[in-house]
């Protein structure tokens, strides 16, 4: 039995030796290794000291035979029992010997393991430097073709050559063999036995303490290692912004060098910026991977973009909410740390505080330009580029930050409308969600989470973020319970990963590398890095945005495939269905259709200046005559015809004439040039063009009417110049042939006819119809028109009385009129007798008026006389020659000013409306709608959104 237990404890000196030695270069300590082990790893310990002269007496009685083949040895009988005296040395030799298998082996097998473990941590803390082969020369990447690696591996040693560096057993054996003497010493070796049995509680303990300290330093020497891994990147990356300058410096000179070809991941933005004016039909919708950025209000948000970034770009409010509509962040990787806008060609130095301050004020000027009237958040998104030496790659979508409770100042629906917007991202399945949690405040006051668990239950694209470590290990109680929000733990919601930063000490006028040293100090420092609660990967926005950016890539090369392949069918479908509905037109989009009715409008209004002298001055007499006639047969021709003789007509005609062309005549005349050229222009752009005619223009074309009418303004100068012509016309009564004598009267007959016809309408409508119209169309009269009809018969026998009658009955003559009718039982009031007399009398009047244009078309001969020694008197016919004189006057100078000025004038204001339609995106949907555009616009960015793919695709796989 005894035999049995050193034989066990043989073992377990092996097994420590295996345990201590594998995998660790240079000498242990003595004081982390097995007491047996220390006797023989250093002879001067005390416990060595203890049989020294035993040591020496066992080597020298044995040393002749450490050469001697063991096959040889004769081993005396074995007597049972206790022998204090006698060594049987080569019984115990043999036993240590053949344990020389289990030390060699295990030194092999553990050594083996925890060296290939070390390499592969050291493997992977060593930075994926491939996107900075552009730094390294070409001749590099070259080296095959002037070295032969396949020879030099040939030329390398083989197993056997390598197996002779094996350890040297001689020195084992020597090392062995002392260990036999300390076997064989009897009675003491038996106490040393109990000795190590009783020590061996007490040195576990010892080696679990020790092993804790030294899990403790490893975890500060990987932190200290990453730390200066990312300070020699930060030195690269300054390093290769200087390179770049200096390459920029040296192009400017003319030195020609290798033109750098577009970036991938600005390949990729621009597909995601055609994909989001894209209406998603025909079943094809955009899957296509974005980091949505996601949070409370006030939880960090903007503060780890802007860490990622490394730049401070967002606009900032105390408490108030400054994301008002979503801004797409393509990070992208370059010389300079620049931003840009997509519809901007302006860079923004984000180096410069200036620049900085004015890039923040642009993002807050374009979210209140997007944001509606009577909104609080808006669902357009603003486009924003941002480069830089050392960013990582990746396209990220920060949102507003949810609500919990609308407050004074926000639309009532601003709660909704900022859930179905996150809701609307985050439902693309490729999408990476990137969940911020406020780390200062409690997680059960957290909404974004229920949030962000109902998109993604199973957290396979969720990655979570606590903010504000520092403030949440300095106020928490229980640090364990950040451990179990980082985990995951706290509540039902899973993630890819999980993640704690710390966004600085709350001021906003931080510098990023500020921010950046306190993060680093602080998680240096930290008692849940140290307490292993929070892991060395998970802490820093350095090592988020890597986390991010390796998901955001493998996200996108698993499904932009896929994406492709479904847009090639969609673009397949649409161009069979245009063919099948508009085989005989282009495919013009809304942009091309704009194009095309801009160039029609434009023709139609240069062929304004092509109409004749004489087409616009006819329309133009007789649209002011229509304006015009009314107060000229009411308030100047039949108050003066009413006169007694010639002297007074003349004398009121003139005063008439007179008021009315200071006030009414030229304001008149303008309106009349102005609806003029309206009516003209409106003729040129609705009339059909045969089959040249496309309907689809007519809406854009009415807008673009009225808007540019709205904006014309007629010269005010023009009415001023404008009257003293038509006074001098006016004035003029000279008529110089018997030509223009018959052209006024005939002026005039025409003017009284319209009147006449204009009075016996009238007058019908007044009595009802007659008793044709009753026999043939079943018409009857009212009671009202009975009446009127009864009222006329009477005024008609008054003025068969006497044709000489005024204009105004007399008050006993109404009394007369109504008193006859009363006789026959009609009832009638004053004033209806008054406004029959009115029609009757005009008609009696124009009748006459009539019959004297026929007895004046003989009077030419009389007036060139004054109309001395006769009884014909022709003033009225003088009076409408003048009349159509000054209309002649009037249009002849209407029609100079359209054609030199307001053609021109409203031919620029038609341009200007036209430019601005063209940048109104929602006017052109608006005005150029239907299925043929739609089919067209579809048509047009699904070949786009394919042909971008398809680059970028090809871009990805030579990357590979």
């Amino acid at each position: 039995m005894w035999r049995l237990r050193r034989a066990a404890v043989a073992c377990k000196v092996c097994q420590s030796l295996v345990k201590h030695s594998s995998g660790i270069k240079g000498s242990l300590p003595l004081q982390k290794v097995h007491l047996v082990s220390r006797s023989i790893y250093h002879s001067h310990h005390p416990t060595s000291k203890l049989q020294r002269t035993q040591f020496r007496t066992s080597f020298h009685q044995f040393s002749s035979l450490t050469n001697h083949p063991l096959r040889k040895l004769k081993l005396s009988p074995i007597k049972y029992g206790y022998q204090p005296h006698r060594n049987f040395w080569p019984a115990r030799l043999a036993a240590r010997l053949l344990k020389l298998r289990y030390l060699v082996l295990g030194s092999a097998v553990g050594g083996g393991y925890t060296a290939k473990k070390t390499f592969d941590q050291w493997k992977d803390m060593i930075p994926d430097l491939s996107d900075y082969k552009w730094i390294v020369p070409d001749i590099i990447w070259e080296i095959d073709d002037y070295i032969d690696i396949e020879k030099i591996r040939n030329s390398l040693p083989d197993s056997e050559d390598l197996a002779k560096l094996a350890p040297d057993f001689d020195k084992i054996l020597e090392s062995l063999s002392l260990l036999k003497d300390f076997f064989t010493t009897g009675s003491s070796g038996e106490t040393t036995f109990r000795a190590t049995d009783h020590g061996t509680e007490s040195d576990k303990h010892y080696r679990k303490v020790t092993d804790k300290e030294k899990v403790d330093q490893l975890q500060e020497e990987l932190l200290h290692t990453q730390l200066k891994y990312q300070r020699i990147l930060e030195r690269l990356e300054k390093e290769n912004k200087e390179l770049r300058k200096l390459l920029l410096q040296k192009d400017d000179k003319g030195i020609h060098h290798r033109k750098l070809k577009k970036s991938l991941i600005d390949m990729y933005s621009e597909v995601l910026d055609v994909l989001s004016d894209y209406d998603a039909s025909y079943n094809t919708q955009d899957h296509l991977p974005r980091v949505v950025v996601v949070g409370d209000q006030s939880a960090g948000k903007t503060s780890v973009l802007e860490m990622i970034a490394q730049a401070r770009i967002f606009p900032r409010g105390s408490g108030e909410m400054m994301t008002r509509s979503p801004v797409k962040v393509t990070l992208s990787e370059g010389p300079h740390h620049v931003a840009l806008f997509k519809d901007s060609s302006r860079e923004f130095d984000l180096t410069k505080e200036e620049d900085l301050a004015a890039l923040r004020h642009e993002i807050e000027l374009r979210m209140r330009k997007n944001v509606k009237e009577g909104c609080t958040v808006s669902p357009e998104t603003i486009s924003l580029n941002v480069k830089g030496p050392g960013l990582q790659r990746m396209v990220l979508v920060d949102l507003p930050g949810v609500i919990n409770t609308v407050t004074s100042g926000m639309a009532p629906d601003t709660k909704e409308t900022i859930f179905s917007m996150s809701k609307a991202y985050m439902q693309n399945p490729n999408a990476i969600i990137l969940c911020i949690q406020d780390g200062s405040v409690d997680a059960e006051r957290s909404i974004v989470t229920d949030l962000v668990s109902q998109m993604d239950p199973h957290g396979r694209r969720t990655i979570f973020v606590l903010t504000k470590v520092d403030l949440a290990e300095k106020n928490v109680a229980s640090p364990s319970r950040i451990q179990q929000i980082i985990e995951g733990k706290l509540f039902p919601m899973k993630a890819l990963g999980y993640f704690a930063v710390v966004t600085g000490k709350g001021n906003s006028s931080e510098s990023i590398e500020a921010i950046r040293e306190y993060e680093e100090e602080f998680f240096q420092n930290s008692k849940l890095l140290k307490a292993s609660m929070l892991k060395a990967h998970q802490v820093t926005t350095r090592n988020l945005s890597l986390a991010v950016s390796d998901c955001f890539w493998k996200m996108v090369r698993e499904s932009v495939e896929q994406q492709a392949d479904s847009f090639k069918a969609t673009r397949f479908n649409l161009e069979t269905e245009w063919k099948n509905n508009y085989p005989r037109l282009r495919e013009l989009d809304r942009n091309e259709l704009f194009e095309k009715a801009k160039n029609e409008i434009l023709d139609e209004v240069i062929s304004l200046s092509q109409v004749t002298p004489k087409h616009w001055e006819e329309i133009l007499q007789q649209s002011l005559w229509e304006r015009v006639s009314t107060h000229v047969i009411e308030n100047i021709y039949l108050p003066a015809a009413q006169t007694m003789n010639s002297g007074t007509f003349n004398t009121t005609v003139d005063i008439k004439l007179k008021q009315w062309t200071d006030k009414q005549l030229p304001n008149k005349a303008v309106e009349v040039a102005w609806e003029t050229l309206q009516e003209e222009f409106s003729r040129f752009m609705t009339e059909p063009k045969g089959k040249e005619h496309d309907d689809i223009f007519d809406k854009l074309k009415e807008a673009v009417k009225e808007e540019s009418i709205k904006r014309h303004k007629w010269n005010d100068f023009a009415e001023d110049s404008l009257r003293v012509i038509q006074h001098n016309a006016l004035e003029d009564r000279s008529i110089s042939d018997k030509q223009q004598w018959d052209a006024a009267i005939y002026f005039m007959e025409e003017a009284l006819q319209a009147r006449l016809k204009d009075t016996e309408n009238a007058i019908e409508n007044m009595v009802g119809p007659d008793w044709k119209k009753r026999w043939l169309y079943w018409k009857n009269r009212t009671q009202e028109q009975c009446v009127h009809n009864e009222t006329k018969s009477e005024l008609e026998k008054m003025l068969k009385c006497n044709e000489e009658h005024p204009a105004y009955l007399a008050s006993d003559e109404i009394t007369t009129v109504r008193k006859n009718l009363e006789s026959r039982g009609v009832d009638v009031d004053p004033s209806l007798i008054k406004d029959t007399w009115h029609q009757v009398y005009r008609r009696h009047f124009l009748k006459t008026a009539l019959n004297h244009c026929n007895l004046c078309r003989r009077g030419f001969y009389y007036y060139q006389r004054h109309f001395v020694d006769s009884e014909l008197e022709c003033n009225d016919v003088v009076l409408f020659w003048r009349i159509q004189r000054m209309l002649a006057i009037t249009a002849n100078t209407l029609r100079q000013q359209l054609t030199n000025t307001e053609v021109r004038r409203l031919e620029k204001n038609v341009k200007e409306v036209l430019e601005d339609f063209a940048e109104d995106g929602e006017k052109k949907v608006k005005l150029l709608t239907g299925k043929r555009v739609q089919l067209a616009e579809d048509l047009k960015k699904v070949r786009e959104i394919q042909e971008k793919l398809d680059a970028f695709i090809e871009a990805l796989h030579q990357e590979k």
